[in-house]
C-alpha cells in the first residue's frame, strides 16, 4: 500500500507509462502460454482422438477458467503476476487500494472481452486521456508504477 500522505490519506502512486504495461503484456503473453500448456497436457493425453472434438468447447471453457483463476489468484495476492513484479508494475483499485475478488473478475472478464474483440480493449489506450485500457477503467482498476 502507498505511504500516507501528510494529511492522512493514502498516497497515489503515479500510473504505469503505456509502453512498461505493454511490454509487461507481451511477457504475460508468454507466461500464460505456458500455463495454458500445462494445462491442456490431462485433455490432449486422456481424451482420445476421436471425443476431442465433440469436447472442445469444454475444453476451451475449461482453458478460459484456467487463465481467469491464474490472474486473479495473481492479482489478488499483491496485485501482480511475475510479469508485472518483473517490470514493477502493480494494479490497484482507482483510490489505490487493493483488490476485491469483485475488481479482479470483472476486469478478467471486460479484458477477455476486449481481447476477443481484435485486442479493442487495449487499443482503447491509445484514445483514452490516462492512457488507460478499457477493462481497467470499467473495472474501477489501474496499473501504477511499483
Amino acid at each position: 500500500m502507498p505511504p500516507a500522505a501528510e494529511n492522512g490519506a493514502p498516497r497515489v502512486a503515479p500510473p504505469a507509462s503505456l509502453a512498461r504495461r505493454l511490454l509487461s503484456l507481451l511477457y504475460e503473453t508468454l507466461l500464460l502460454l505456458a500455463v495454458l500448456m500445462v494445462g491442456a497436457l490431462p485433455f490432449v493425453a486422456l481424451a482420445p482422438s476421436d471425443e476431442r472434438i465433440a469436447a472442445r468447447p469444454l475444453f476451451q471453457l475449461f482453458l478460459f477458467a484456467l487463465a481467469g483463476a491464474y490472474f486473479i489468484w495473481q492479482w489478488l495476492r499483491g496485485g501482480q503476476t511475475l510479469p508485472m513484479k518483473t517490470w514493477r508494475l502493480r494494479l490497484v483499485t482507482r483510490e489505490g487500494g487493493a483488490l476485491t475478488l469483485r475488481h479482479g473478475v470483472q476486469r478478467y472478464l471486460f479484458a477477455l472481452a476486449g481481447s476477443l474483440l481484435f485486442g479493442a480493449g487495449f487499443l482503447w489506450a491509445l484514445l483514452d486521456r490516462e492512457r488507460q485500457f478499457l477493462h481497467d477503467r470499467l473495472a474501477g482498476t489501474r496499473i501504477v508504477n511499483g
